[in-house]
C-alpha cells in the first residue's frame, strides 16, 4: 500500500525535523507568549468567547487557534512550571495535516507527490512556524486540505458529498482561524481558473448550495457570541484597527516593498531553493496542462495580494508554499540559459551562506562560546554540498540534523535572550511563596509577553520604579521585577528593600541589553 507507506514515511520526517527545540525552546516574544497566555486565561476563566491578554482585550485575531491551543493544554494536563510546549501543539498537527494534504494534492498533481510534501516538510519556513504558538501553521493546514479538495474538483476527479463538506469545513475553519485568509486563496485560485477557461460548472462538485451555509454555521455563532460579549468592539479593533492597518501602511513597523517575499523566497523554501526557482519559468511553459494550471492558480493572484499589501511579514505567504513545491515536483527539465542557472545557485549560495552565519554570529554576539554555532555550520555546510550535488531527498534528509543543531543543542544555550526562563528560575529559587499564577509580584519597567507568560496571569504590571515602591511598601506586592531603568525612581521612593536576584540579558524585541533585579520589602 504506498500511500499508508508514503504517509508513514512523511510523518517520520515531520517528527524528526521538526521535535528538536520543540520541548526545549523557551517561550518566544512577542506574538506567541500573547497568543499563549490568551489560550492559558481561557482555561484559567472558563470564558471561551472572549479573547483577554491579562486585563486587555486581545481584538485581533478569530477565537480559532486560541480554541485549539486551550483543548491541547487541557489535555496536557495540570501543571505547576506553565510550559509552552502544548500551547505549540496546534501549529505541530497543522504543519502535519499540510504535509499530508500536499501529499494527496500531489497524487493528481504530479508525479512526485511525496517529494513535494518532503520539501514543504523540511522547508525553514515550515520548520520555524511548528514551533510557535500561533496561526499560521494550523493556517497551512487548514488551507491546504481546502486546496487539495479543490484540486480534485478543478481535475474532474471524484468528490464525494464528505470530500465537499471537508471543503467547507476547512475553509470555515481558516476563518476562525485568521480571518479571510483561507477563503481569499481559494477564492482567487477558483476565480482564476474560471476566467483562465470561461467556465465554472466544475465548482459544482464542491456542492455550494448546501457547502456554503454549512461553513456559515460554522463561523457565525461565534461572531455573534463575540459581538455580543464586546459590543462590537471586537470588529471595530480586529477590522478597523489591526486589518485597516496591515492594508493601508506597514502596521507594526512591518512595512515592506513590493517584491520582497519574492526576494525572501531562497531562503524561506530551503533546501528546495534550487528547484523551486527553477520550476518557475518552466511551470509558465506548461501553463495549458490543467495539473500546472491549478498550481499557477494557487500560487500568483494571492502572492501578487500579499506583495501589494503595504504590511509584510515572511509567514505571510506560507499557504502558497504548498503551491511551489509541487510545481518543483512536477517541473519538466529543461535546458535553461546558462545565466539563469547561475543566478538560482547563487541565490541558494546566499540563503545557505546566511543559515550559517546566523549561527555562527549569534553566540559571539550574545558572548557565548563559539563552539556553540560550529554544528549548525558544519551541518549546514553538508546540506549544500548534497542540493549542490542534485541529491536533494539526502538533503532533506540531512536537515534533520541541521534543524537540531540550531534548534536542540544551539538556540536553547543561548542564555542572554531568555531572559523570562531565568527570571521564573530565581523567583522559585528566591521566593518559596511563589505560584505558578503570579499571586503577589510584580514587574515594573520590563513586562515583555514572555515573562508574564512565565510568571503568571495575576502578575501586576506597573508603570514604573516608585509605583513599584509603593506596591512593595503597602504589602500589595510581595516581589518586585524591576529593570535597571527604574531602578534610581525606585531607590529614591523606598531606600529599604532585599535584592533578591540579579539577571542580565538581550531583550531582542527591542534590541538591547537590560538587567533586571529582584527586589522584596525588608
Amino acid at each position: 500500500m504506498p500511500k499508508v507507506r508514503d504517509a508513514t514515511i512523511l510523518i517520520l520526517l515531520c517528527l524528526a525535523l521538526w521535535l528538536p527545540g520543540f520541548f526545549s525552546l523557551p517561550p518566544g516574544d512577542r506574538d506567541e507568549s500573547r497568543f499563549a497566555q490568551a489560550s492559558k486565561q481561557m482555561n484559567e476563566t472558563g470564558d471561551y468567547v472572549r479573547i483577554m491578554n491579562g486585563a486587555v482585550p486581545r481584538n485581533r485575531k478569530p477565537i480559532g487557534i486560541y480554541w485549539l491551543q486551550a483543548a491541547a493544554a487541557r489535555a496536557a494536563g495540570p501543571n505547576l512550571a506553565n510550559p509552552i510546549w502544548p500551547y505549540r501543539l496546534p501549529s505541530l498537527a497543522g504543519g502535519l495535516l499540510a504535509v499530508l494534504a500536499t501529499y494527496a494534492a500531489g497524487r493528481r498533481l504530479t508525479q512526485r507527490p511525496l517529494l513535494a510534501a518532503a520539501m514543504l516538510a523540511a522547508s525553514l519556513i515550515l520548520v520555524t512556524e511548528t514551533h510557535i504558538a500561533k496561526t499560521d501553521a494550523a493556517l497551512l493546514g487548514v488551507t491546504t486540505l481546502a486546496m487539495a479538495i479543490l484540486s480534485r474538483a478543478w481535475l474532474a476527479a471524484p468528490v464525494a458529498r464528505w470530500q465537499a463538506a471537508l471543503f467547507w469545513l476547512a475553509t470555515g475553519s481558516g476563518i476562525l482561524i485568521k480571518g479571510p485568509i483561507t477563503p481569499m486563496v481559494a477564492g482567487l485560485a477558483a476565480m482564476t481558473l474560471c476566467l483562465w477557461e470561461r467556465r465554472a460548472a466544475w465548482l459544482l462538485a464542491l456542492r455550494p448550495a448546501w457547502g456554503a451555509p454549512l461553513m456559515l454555521a460554522i463561523v457565525t455563532p461565534w461572531f455573534a457570541a463575540i459581538g455580543l460579549a464586546t459590543h462590537g468592539a471586537f470588529f471595530t479593533d480586529a477590522v478597523g484597527g489591526d486589518l485597516a492597518a496591515k492594508l493601508s501602511g506597514g502596521a507594526e513597523a512591518h512595512g515592506g516593498f513590493p517584491g520582497e517575499h519574492l526576494l525572501l523566497l531562497p531562503l524561506l523554501a530551503f533546501p528546495a531553493t534550487i528547484p523551486v526557482l527553477a520550476a518557475l519559468p518552466a511551470t509558465w511553459r506548461e501553463r495549458r496542462n490543467p495539473a500546472a494550471r491549478f498550481l499557477i492558480a494557487w500560487a500568483a493572484p494571492a502572492w501578487l495580494v500579499f506583495e501589494a499589501t503595504p504590511t509584510k511579514l515572511p509567514h505571510y505567504t506560507l499557504p502558497l508554499y504548498p503551491a511551489l513545491f509541487l510545481l518543483a515536483a512536477s517541473a519538466v527539465p529543461s535546458d535553461a540559459p546558462a545565466l539563469q542557472r547561475r543566478l538560482i545557485r547563487a541565490a541558494f549560495a546566499a540563503a545557505t551562506l546566511l543559515i550559517a552565519a546566523a549561527a555562527a554570529a549569534l553566540p559571539i554576539l550574545l558572548h557565548e562560546s563559539a563552539w556553540l554555532g560550529l554544528p549548525a555550520v558544519l551541518a549546514a555546510i553538508g546540506v549544500f554540498m548534497l542540493v549542490w550535488r542534485g541529491r536533494l531527498p539526502a538533503a532533506i534528509a540531512a536537515c534533520v540534523v541541521l534543524y537540531a543543531a540550531i534548534l536542540q543543542f544551539e538556540l536553547p544555550r543561548l542564555g542572554p535572550i531568555w531572559i523570562a526562563p531565568r527570571v521564573a528560575a530565581a523567583l522559585r529559587q528566591s521566593w518559596p511563596a511563589w505560584n505558578p499564577k503570579g499571586d503577589g509580584l510584580a514587574l515594573a519597567g520590563y513586562a515583555e509577553p514572555s515573562l508574564v507568560f512565565l510568571t503568571g496571569t495575576n502578575t501586576k504590571l506597573l508603570p514604573n520604579g516608585t509605583s513599584a515602591a509603593q506596591e512593595l511598601k503597602s504589602g500589595r506586592a510581595s516581589m518586585v521585577v524591576l529593570a535597571d531603568t527604574e531602578l534610581a525612581a525606585f531607590k529614591a521612593a523606598t531606600p529599604a528593600f532585599t535584592l533578591r536576584a540579579r539577571i542580565s540579558g538581550f531583550n531582542y524585541s527591542r534590541g538591547r541589553w537590560v538587567t533586571l533585579d529582584l527586589v522584596s520589602a525588608d
